[in-house]
């Protein structure tokens, strides 16, 4: 299962977003919704949040940065089913912490989607050359 693709959609004035039809078959009934890094929100498939708590379990408990990086991703996740007319309804925490207002880019990458602002999204995406990206893949070992 592979997440993938762009699409702009608008929250209503119920917090509710329509979830793309090619996102909800790869979702299920059921997932996770919760606070992600660059200031988005992720939204990860039932089987793959719980491979993701797991390697959050085996941090140790002692470090202090460990500790805020589970409350970070645990304290706002919220299990979320989608309506019968495709939408889920986003919590006003997550709005708050992802800047969401009206506008809204819900974007495949992989193993999870994203959910971003449309003001976010668009400075995320114009911050850095493609070009010093790839240079830096190339290094991590990915090359095309």
């Amino acid at each position: 299962m592979l997440f993938m693709g762009e699409y702009n959609h608008t929250l209503d004035a119920k917090n509710r977003l329509i979830i793309p039809s090619k996102f909800r078959e790869l979702l299920g009934e059921e997932f996770v919704v919760t606070k992600g890094m660059d200031g988005c929100l992720f939204v990860f498939t039932n089987d793959d949040w719980d491979e993701f708590t797991k390697k959050l379990k085996e941090l140790p408990m002692m470090d202090k940065e460990a500790r805020q990086f589970v409350r970070f991703f645990l304290a706002g996740a919220t299990s979320s089913e989608i309506d019968k007319t495709g939408r889920i309804i986003l919590p006003q925490p997550l709005k708050d912490f992802a800047d969401i207002t009206k506008d809204v880019v819900l974007v495949g990458v992989g193993s999870r989607v994203e959910i971003w602002s449309k003001q976010r999204w668009d400075g995320e995406m114009s911050y850095q050359d493609v070009d010093d990206i790839a240079k830096h893949m190339f290094e991590l070992g990915i090359g095309i």
